[in-house]
């Protein structure tokens, strides 16, 4: 069997979830707490892998792509319309979305390639990173896909990973932290690194590269779950190894990072300072791994959910992701992507977009378990597929969670 085959859809979609912003989050926590709050990031891989596998179940279950499913849900909108409440949401949400996270996505892409090669500006390399990921999505189809995806976790892998065994953990502390303990001033942040790690629309995208892998079938639903618990336990590796270098590299020297991916650099400044150039260099590269990873991503599993979204529409739900990214609206949306979002990085971003993108943004993961739970205890799958209370009881915590969490960005974004 070649070895390609080997490499699941998980893998891809865990790999998606992963980016910079995530990275900082984690290793912020750690500076500020230690490893106080080890124990959500572990809450939190268990979520987002309950929540992958609702996505994975329902397609290989129902024979059905999650759009199918939303767009099978009641409260259609005007007299014979396509549209019901829930694909009205999706298709707002990835106008916006889509627009702001490809400047986003470029722009930490470029982040360690400008602290790399400092004499190139740093609009060069994201612009550059937008266009890669456009033909990366236009022309490489999926195996292509896939097998860039596996070379950047690996590199990730060795980056990251190796990064906290080098600032040797005091395992010992480690294990306290596996104990739910929250330090002063620490509740929302405790729910951001549960909620915040592994993803949001790309978890979504989870099924239709199940489908492009030729997973098919209730049969494939064990090789599935196998698949989503491997993957994202190595999405939780990167979180603990990231609170690693944060509690022994940051939290015990008192060293502050800034906001956002650039903390990252600072990250990379302070282990030229602590370990040399080489261990800086190997941490950059595993930044830009994590970036253009969740790049190249979003870039094929959102398109593939536009062309199944754009079929719905047209009345021709057959074509519904089989040979999609082929189809011109996934080559539409790769191109919204990458060029208008192009000219976010010439100018400041709209105040009236950024209010728009984090509202849908903050919201959409909600959306996603909320809807799991509908279809996956309807008799839209067999019996024997639907939630069981387990399911349930993640599903619904992961819905109410990311209620408070977007509660809590709607409250700071109208307050600022």
């Amino acid at each position: 069997m070649p070895r390609w085959t080997l490499i699941g859809p998980g893998l891809v979609a865990a790999a998606t979830g992963v980016g910079a912003g995530d990275l900082v989050a984690t290793l912020v926590a750690g500076a500020q707490y230690g490893y106080a709050l080890l124990w959500a990031a572990v809450i939190g891989t268990v979520i987002k892998v309950a929540l992958a596998e609702g996505v994975g179940r329902w397609t290989l279950a129902s024979g059905r792509t999650v759009f199918d499913g939303w767009s099978s849900l009641p409260g259609r909108i005007g007299t014979g319309g396509r549209l019901n409440w829930a694909t009205a949401y999706f298709a707002v949400y990835v106008a916006v979305w889509g627009f702001v996270y490809g400047a986003a996505a470029m722009s930490a892409s470029a982040l360690p390639l400008a602290a790399l090669f400092p004499a190139v500006d740093l609009k060069v390399f994201a612009i550059a990173s937008g266009l890669i990921g456009l033909g990366l999505t236009w022309w490489g189809g999926y195996r292509v896909f896939e097998t860039v995806m596996a070379g950047l976790v690996g590199l990730m892998f060795v980056t990251v990973v190796g990064l906290a065994v080098v600032v040797a953990p005091d395992i010992p502390r480690l294990l306290t932290g596996l104990w739910p303990t929250l330090p002063e001033g620490s509740l929302f942040y405790t729910l951001g690194l549960i909620g915040g790690v592994g993803g949001t629309i790309t978890m979504a995208a989870y099924g239709y590269w199940l489908r492009a892998k030729g997973w098919r079938g209730a049969g494939w639903i064990r090789v599935m779950r196998i698949d989503n618990r491997v993957a994202y336990g190595m999405t939780g590796l990167f979180v603990v190894a990231m609170l690693i270098v944060g509690a022994e590299l940051l939290h015990a020297g008192g060293v502050a990072l800034a906001g956002g991916d650039r903390g990252l650099l600072d990250l990379g400044e302070v282990l030229a300072a602590r370990f040399g150039p080489v261990v800086a260099t190997a941490f950059l590269i595993g930044f830009w791994a994590a970036s253009f990873s969740s790049l190249i991503g979003v870039w094929n599993g959102v398109s593939l959910m536009f062309a199944d979204f754009w079929a719905h529409m047209r009345g021709r739900p057959e074509d519904d992701g089989v040979g999609a990214d082929g189809a011109p609206a996934f080559k539409v949306y790769a191109l919204w992507l990458t060029f208008p979002p192009m000219a976010l990085l010439f100018m400041d971003r709209p105040v009236a977009l950024i209010i728009a993108y984090g509202a849908l943004g903050s919201l959409f993961m909600p959306f996603l378990a909320g809807t799991l739970i509908w279809l996956l205890n309807s008799n839209r799958v067999a019996p024997e597929w639907r939630n069981g209370w387990v399911s349930n009881a993640l599903m619904a915590s992961a819905a109410v969670l990311f209620c408070v969490l977007a509660g809590r960005e709607l409250v700071g974004l109208v307050s600022g």
